[in-house]
Formats: C-alpha cells, structure tokens, sequence
C-alpha cells in the first residue's frame, strides 16, 4: 500500500510541475521586450512604461505607459496611454543600426483627476451638448526613430538596442477645431511634440 501512495505522490509531483512549466509559458507573452522613457508629447510632462513587440515581423508595437504631470506645469494630472505603433520601413545604417523614418501610430490616454470625468454631467448639460470625453482621449500619431544596436555596441548587457525617437501627434478635439477653423488655425497649432527612447531587451 505504501508503495501505490508512494508512486502516486511521484506522479502527482511531475504533473504539478509539468503543468506549472506549461502555464509559466503560456504567460511568458506578458514579460514586456521593452522599456519607454518620454519627456512630452500629450501623454505627461513625463511618462515611463513598457512596449511589446507585434508580428513575426516585429514591426508593429504595443505600447502601455504611466505619465505624470507636475503641479508646477499646469496641475498635478495622472495619465494612462495605450499605444499602437507600426514601422513600415527601415533604412539599414551599415551593422550598427537603423533609421525608422515614418512611423504612424494611434494611441488613447485617459486623464485620472476629481474634476475629469469619462462623460459630461447629463444633468448639467443638454444631450449631446458636449460630444467628446473630459478624460479620454484617442490621438494620431507620426515619429521617426533611430536605433542602435547594443549587442554591438553594450556587449554583455542583455540589450538587444536603443532607439531614440521624436513624435507628433494631434487629438480628436484638436481635429475637429482645426477643420472647423482652418483660416484661424494652422497645422503646427494642433500638433504636440514628444522625445523618447526605447530600450528592447
């Protein structure tokens, strides 16, 4: 008898182990390849988060960050950003890096603060009266970006690259108010810029 027992704590013991192999690579997806620095941009006087790489191609990011800003630049605002990004070309610069010239993206922030709220108050204001969000906001985006091969140049660091991008990007209300206004408003007034980098492990 003691031997069955014996025998099926053994085999219980390598299916647990076997199933919490598999199900820490069924989550293995969730380990981000990069991590975002950003100074500007619509998405915090500073933001940091991190991004993972889309496709087999790897041409396509997802980009999630946390950006805050200061009291001392226009009130304390908490904001979150979503970001899709795609990066349709690339120009080889010899082996030690790429140029990325022309990246669209789309991304959404919502802006956590007491006076911001996902819709305008029914109460206060006729239906329909305010069509967009306090806090949310879908943007368009367009960067360029240069990355440099670390495994060549940071050898032994676990860096696979760096990449070092400027960004524009403009909102749904900024859209609609430049369209509406277009002898009034230029381009450049509805445009945001934003610096970053990019280091992909």
């Amino acid at each position: 008898m003691r031997e069955y027992i014996f025998k099926f704590r053994f085999v219980f013991l390598l299916l647990v182990a076997s199933s919490a192999k598999v199900s820490a690579q069924s989550f293995k997806f969730l380990i981000p390849d990069q991590a975002i620095v950003q100074y500007a941009g619509s998405i915090g006087y500073f933001s940091g988060g991190v991004g993972y790489e889309l496709f087999g191609n790897k041409k396509g990011n997802l980009d999630l960050l946390y950006g805050f800003v200061p009291g001392s630049k226009g009130g304390v605002l908490n904001i979150a950003t979503a970001k899709f990004g795609y990066k349709p070309w690339a120009i080889k610069l010899k082996e030690w890096g790429k140029i990325y010239p022309f990246n669209p993206a789309i991304f959404a922030t919502y802006t956590f603060h007491k006076e911001l709220s996902f819709k305008f108050p029914s109460g206060q204001y006729a239906h329909d009266y305010y069509y967009w969000s306090e806090a949310l906001r879908p943007h368009l985006a367009f960067s360029s970006e240069i990355e440099l091969d670390a495994k060549k140049l940071l050898k032994n660091t676990g860096i696979r690259a760096i990449g070092l991008y400027i960004e524009a990007n403009t909102n749904d209300f900024y859209l609609i108010n430049y369209l509406q206004n277009t002898s009034a408003l230029t381009v450049t007034d509805i445009f945001q810029l934003g610096i970053g980098m990019r280091v992909k492990f």
